[in-house]
């Protein structure tokens, strides 16, 4: 019992930093660390599972390759790592069952129960439904009449056109700006990623279907994949009412459930002969998405999933999940593979949160000198920057080219 009431402690404290979190989601995410960490650091002693050379060539992927990619992972804040293909864990790197906030994977999270929710009846989501319809509103900034001709298929793509300050959005409401001003904007016409849309959206699912997020995802996802880690305490909100009356649904998961949660999607939708999410639901995430103006992982956005570019070299089809620290799940139909990434991002906020809010640096400020840190001859052998500093754009980047490359 205490060792889950400190899990609920440590969970609470995590998610209620996600406000903060955000003031470095843009220059984290979107763009880049202006030549930082090109150093290599050093590798960490935790233990890799391979597959046997000759298996794993069999499934399509290169020895020497995965060599590659497993030798550059234990350079790296990585805490988990996993690599399966046709249901077979090809490499596994890090403790698979522990669990660790998955940040902005939420929305993934968030599109699966959404289309779980389409048939017509009582708890129907209706994308075409308007925030008007809906009976939609804020607090205590109201929306005023055209933000109210907002549809819930226009939240799913992110082009609502809503700019209105949201809990958890930090610094992201800059970018925010940039993209849509201050200006009355018809919905459907530009692309923001906007926290402020997908709070939104978990208020209208739970409005529509009377299920808490945690409580929808726990019976219609968790419990028939077979989830072995995820609680419904696994799930808690985040609000700030001087903002908006909507909330965040924050989840921690660990990297075994994040795949079962992927083998959904490599399956169709389907777990056995049960259909958990529509295929056409699915289908529209790489079929119906926005090209957001950035490149390489991030080029375009579909049902808040991520589409990368075709010179990443994935194949056309693949789709992803992020969030900050690079948490990440990436669904290649086209190798019938799933890819899982984590980081524990709690030591990482320690150190940037005080720096935020004692010592008053800004979020890029605080994330470049944490990063620079780490590449100083006194620091770099520490328990920080061996086990918990962050991993960069540009690091990851160079994960996923290694990952291209091992393939046959």
């Amino acid at each position: 019992m205490e060792a889950q009431i400190a899990k609920r402690r440590v969970f609470a404290w995590i998610s209620g930093l996600l406000a903060i979190l955000a003031s470095a989601t843009v220059y984290l995410s979107m763009t880049g660390e202006s030549g930082l960490a090109q150093q290599s650091l050093p590798t960490r002693p935790h233990e890799v599972t391979r597959l046997d050379a000759k298996r794993a060539e069999g499934l399509g992927w290169r020895s020497d390759g995965l060599d590659a990619v497993f030798g550059f992972v234990t350079t790296l804040s990585t805490d988990s790592f996993v690599i399966v293909t046709n249901g077979e864990v090809v490499g596994a790197y890090g403790d698979l069952r522990k669990q660790y906030s998955t940040h902005s994977m939420r929305k993934s999270f968030l599109s699966a129960l959404v289309g779980m929710h389409l048939v017509p009846g009582a708890g129907q989501v209706n994308l075409n439904a308007t925030l008007e319809e809906l009976g939609i509103d804020d607090a205590p900034e109201p929306l005023i009449a055209k933000q109210k001709q907002a549809t819930v298929r226009h939240l799913l793509k992110s082009v609502s056109g809503i700019s209105h300050p949201t809990a958890a959005s930090g610094s992201l409401q800059d970018d925010i700006d940039r993209r849509l001003g201050n200006r009355e904007n018809e919905p459907g016409t530009i692309w923001a990623y906007n926290n402020w849309d997908y709070n939104a959206l978990t208020t209208i699912f739970e409005m529509r279907t009377g299920l808490g997020i945690a409580e929808a995802f726990h019976q219609g996802i968790a419990v028939p994949s077979e989830m072995e880690d995820f609680d419904v305490r696994d799930v808690s909100y985040v609000a700030d009412a001087s903002l908006s009356m909507h909330k965040a649904a924050a989840f921690r998961m660990s990297a075994r459930d994040l795949v079962r949660f992927g083998q959904i999607y490599l399956n169709n939708g389907r777990i056995g002969d049960r259909q958990i999410v529509p295929s056409e639901w699915i289908n529209r995430i790489t079929e119906d998405f926005i090209q957001t103006g950035m490149d390489g992982l991030r080029w375009g956005h579909g049902y808040l999933w991520w589409i990368p570019s075709p010179d990443t070299g994935l194949p056309e089809g693949t789709f992803w999940s992020w969030g900050l620290g690079n948490q990440a799940l990436f669904v290649v139909p086209e190798w019938n593979t799933l890819i899982v990434h984590q980081s524990d991002t709690t030591e990482f906020l320690k150190r940037f949160v005080p720096m935020i809010e004692q010592d008053g640096m800004e979020g890029e400020a605080a994330v470049e000198h944490l990063i620079l840190s780490c590449l100083e001859p006194d620091n770099r052998d520490s328990a920080y920057c061996t086990e918990h500093r962050f991993t960069t754009r540009r690091e990851f980047d160079k994960l996923n080219s290694l990952i291209v490359k091992a393939r046959n």
